[in-house]
């Protein structure tokens, strides 16, 4: 990483620990760590996770860190909403499972254009080897074939289908609140040996993507506790572009 980026890295770190963790987390801490509970110690998770360690790298921002960040939120957002839609205790166990999965592949062909189709193709290859029905692999790949924003999806026949891709979204995008400056910018200017000056021009950009997010997500609880995240993401990025206004202005000018 540039000696520019990683001052500017550790600038950002010092603003979001201003800040006090998404409610989300408070909320439904317990929901949370049976989440990621299940993440650490279920087997298949643990299979499917020293897989996708083989096959993806963090340089990208969106690595494996950021896999099991997503599959432990979309697994809290599955026991919330499953909980509130009167799944039993083995479904629901079940569709936490599901998603967790979708989770941790959901990424896997991130650096590839069309990175949500190529993925969903590669995760319905990949999960034949491991124990789910034909119906619960399609659910995982077309969870992972509609999470990105602002990009048609494809059509989901079951209303728990169609919950196992809202969890998914949804999870992934709470990573644009405090994550985004934390870890995933720095990856991404680093990977791509950004100039500094086309970071600078990028910035409102970048931050105006950031505010479109907030009205997308898909789950109740998303939408409830989402938008916070979006939200303490801008005020980080606000708060970093003062910094770079006035202590890096120098590079600015140069």
């Amino acid at each position: 990483m540039a000696p520019i980026y990683t001052q500017l890295r550790n600038r950002a770190r010092k603003i979001v620990a201003k800040f006090p963790a998404p409610d989300f987390y408070k909320d439904f801490s317990r929901a949370n760590e049976q989440s990621r509970h299940l993440v650490e110690t279920d087997p298949i998770i643990t299979e499917l996770r020293l897989f996708v360690a083989g096959q993806i790298k963090d340089d990208f921002g969106h690595g494996l860190k950021h896999a099991i960040k997503v599959a432990i939120d979309a697994g809290t957002l599955m026991i919330i909403e499953g909980t509130n839609a009167g799944y039993s205790d083995n479904f629901k166990a079940r569709s936490v499972l599901l998603v967790q999965c979708a989770g941790i592949l959901h990424d896997i062909k991130r650096k590839h254009a069309n990175h949500a189709r190529k993925g969903a193709d590669f995760a319905r290859k990949v999960l034949k080897a491991y124990p789910f029905l034909p119906k619960e692999i399609e659910a995982i790949s077309r969870a992972i074939r509609n999470h990105e924003a602002f990009k048609n999806t494809v059509t989901i026949h079951t209303p728990e289908g169609v919950l196992l891709s809202a969890c998914l979204y949804d999870a992934d995008k709470f990573r644009w609140g405090p994550d985004n400056f934390y870890y995933t910018v720095w990856d991404m200017v680093s990977y791509y040996k950004m100039p500094f000056s086309k970071f600078i021009e990028q910035y409102p950009k970048g931050m105006a993507g950031l505010a479109q997010i907030k009205s997308t997500f898909r789950t109740p609880t998303g939408k409830k506790y989402g938008p916070q995240f979006i939200d303490i993401g801008l005020a980080i990025g606000q708060e970093l572009h003062e910094v770079i206004q006035t202590e890096f202005a120098h590079l600015i000018r140069s």
